[in-house]
Order: structure tokens, then sequence, then C-alpha cells
């Protein structure tokens, strides 16, 4: 193998360069020689620093040792600057949680179902007419129990075999068959007035003959010429 003088003093095994510290060793071709290698791109030259054959003539630097075919310097091949990462994404935001919703109890409805009816009978002389003959005196309130499905109001008439449930005897302008409470499956109770003469109020209000009216706990019943019934519960 041939051994090159390098003007530091090494031993190059390079004719042109020193294969030690790369200076240039006395007698290797000028850069006007290397201007002449480097015109010769795509010729098949081989690199004048390794001697590895040129395969890919587009570029300007060798594959193996990095030399520039363009200037005629050593070195590597530069590489590309890796991207530089741009900022991350946020992460993605989790939906805030709903606010949980009160939950308010419902209010109960009222329940219509009576377990038993009752009616208050009294004599109530703010209802006389002024044409009509003076009320009883001293006569208390009677309870009476609605414990039958249909209860008849009226007045006793032993000759026709009437025998009303509600009986308003002491009022002569009450109906033999006056109206009737009917008390229904669910515990309603509802008032028809069956054509008496004289007529039926449900809180002051008059009831049509043979319509039927919803009775509710405290509702007041007038009829005759002074009796009042009040709609109780027990």
């Amino acid at each position: 193998m041939a051994v090159y003088g390098c003007p530091k003093g090494h031993q190059s095994t390079e004719p042109d360069f020193c294969s030690e510290c790369g200076s240039r060793i006395q007698g290797a071709p000028s850069s006007a020689s290397r201007t002449e290698s480097v015109s010769a791109i795509g010729s098949g030259v081989p690199c004048p620093d390794c001697g590895a054959p040129r395969a890919d003539t587009s570029s300007n630097f060798c594959e193996v040792c990095g030399y520039n075919y363009a200037t005629g310097t050593h070195g590597n091949v530069p590489g590309e600057a890796p991207p530089i990462p741009g900022p991350l994404p946020p992460p993605p935001q989790e939906p805030p949680e709903p606010e949980p919703v009160p939950i308010v109890p419902a209010e109960p409805e009222p329940s219509t179902h009576v377990q038993h009816w009752t009616l208050i009978v009294a004599v109530d002389p703010s209802l006389r007419e002024p044409d009509s003959p003076e009320p009883p005196a001293n006569v208390a309130p009677v309870t009476v129990e609605l414990d039958k499905p249909i209860s008849l109001i009226g007045r006793t008439s032993e000759k026709r075999g009437i025998h009303p449930e509600v009986s308003l005897d002491i009022d002569d302008a009450v109906s033999h068959r006056h109206a009737l409470l009917t008390r229904g499956d669910d515990g309603s109770m509802i008032l028809r007035d069956v054509g008496s003469a004289n007529g039926t109020r449900v809180n002051g209000s008059d009831v049509k003959a043979l319509d039927d009216v919803a009775l509710h706990v405290g509702d007041q019943i007038t009829l005759g010429r002074w009796t009042r019934l009040t709609v109780k519960a027990v």
C-alpha cells in the first residue's frame, strides 16, 4: 500500500488529503482539478475522498463519506432538520355533569273516598219565608247515618208505605219522596231530586229535578220550609 507524506508529519494512505488529519498532501490535485471532477457530475466518477461510486447523480454529497461534490469539501451529508413540533392540542374536555334535579314528592291528591257518610238534620229558622208558619221550637239537631246504598229523603206515609231513611216529618213542605242519596262503589255520594214539590238547594243553588249532584263533606242541603242538612263524614 502506498503511503503519502502529510505536511503535519502523518503517514496518509490517501494521495490528496491526509487520512489522519485531512490536510492536503503535497502534489495532490489542485482545486482546479477538483472542479473538473465536480463538473463530471453524473459521469460515474468515484468519490475523490473514499472512492465509492457515485450512484445518485442528483445529490451533491457522497453517500458513504459525505464528500461535497459541488464545493470539494469534506463533511457529512446534512440531514433534514427534524420538524419543530407544534403545540399539543388541549385535552378533550369532558362535558360537565348535569346537576341533579331535586326530586319533589308529589302532593297526595285529596281523596273523595269516604267510609261513612252522615247528615246533620236541623231546623234553621233563618230559612223561613215571611208567609210561612213558625218553625217548631227547641228541636235538637239529629245525626242520621247513611249506611245504605240508597237513602230516601222525605216524609213518612203509612198509607203509601213510605218510610224514608232521612225522615223530615217536622217540615210539611218536604215531599214524601223528595230526594235520593246514592252511595257509589268508590265511596262517593250523589244527590238527586226526584221531582219534589218545593225543590232542593245545595249550598244555595237550586238542584234541577232528576239531575245528579256530587256531594262533599261540609255541603249544605236546604229544603222544605226551614230544614237544613249538613253533609258530614265519620
